[in-house]
């Protein structure tokens, strides 16, 4: 990977990093809003995203509450999301993942450890996921895109939700 890529990457870890702390009454918990999960659709413009978020989740989770749980759980969870955003990048597939994984996995093993029904951490986690992920990583998302590569640009396919009145 040539050297912009790992700024990138690195970049993309510290931005996650310093959004937790800034958040963090609202970033653990069974009801969480984390505004850092924005990034989490980045994979979709930049592969570099994918280490970068594995590291900054990896990282941002040193402060949670469940420890070391959190710190391996978390950034596995987060590396898959990430991967799957890649593969499946402007399909509804790879919007989907950050929180459709995260509410299963997450709340499945924050259940576990605090002895509580997996429901609502499912219910809580997922909403609050879906929040984040669709209220500010999708408009993210399009700006970064635009800005980055022109309209409708970017690595990779076009999106499903092209603009018609655009010729390639």
């Amino acid at each position: 990977m040539e050297l912009r890529r790992w700024l990138r990457a690195g970049m993309i870890a510290a931005i996650y990093v310093v959004l937790t702390m800034l958040f963090q009454p609202i970033s653990f918990g069974q009801i969480q809003f984390r505004i850092s999960e924005a990034l989490t659709l980045l994979p979709m413009i930049w592969p570099e995203a994918v280490p970068g978020l594995f590291v900054g989740v990896a990282l941002a989770n040193l402060q949670s509450p469940f420890g070391l749980w959190d710190v391996v759980g978390g950034s596995l969870v987060t590396l898959a999301a990430a991967l799957v955003t890649r593969r499946w990048r402007f399909h509804p597939a790879g919007y989907l993942s950050p929180v459709v994984l995260n509410a299963v996995l997450v709340g499945a093993y924050l259940a576990y450890l605090t002895h509580t029904p997996y429901l609502p951490w499912v219910l809580w986690i997922g909403l609050g996921e879906a929040g984040v992920v669709f209220l500010l990583g999708y408009p993210l998302l399009q700006v970064l895109r635009r800005r980055a590569f022109g309209e409708g640009g970017g690595t990779g396919p076009e999106p499903a939700f092209r603009n018609p009145g655009r010729q390639p």
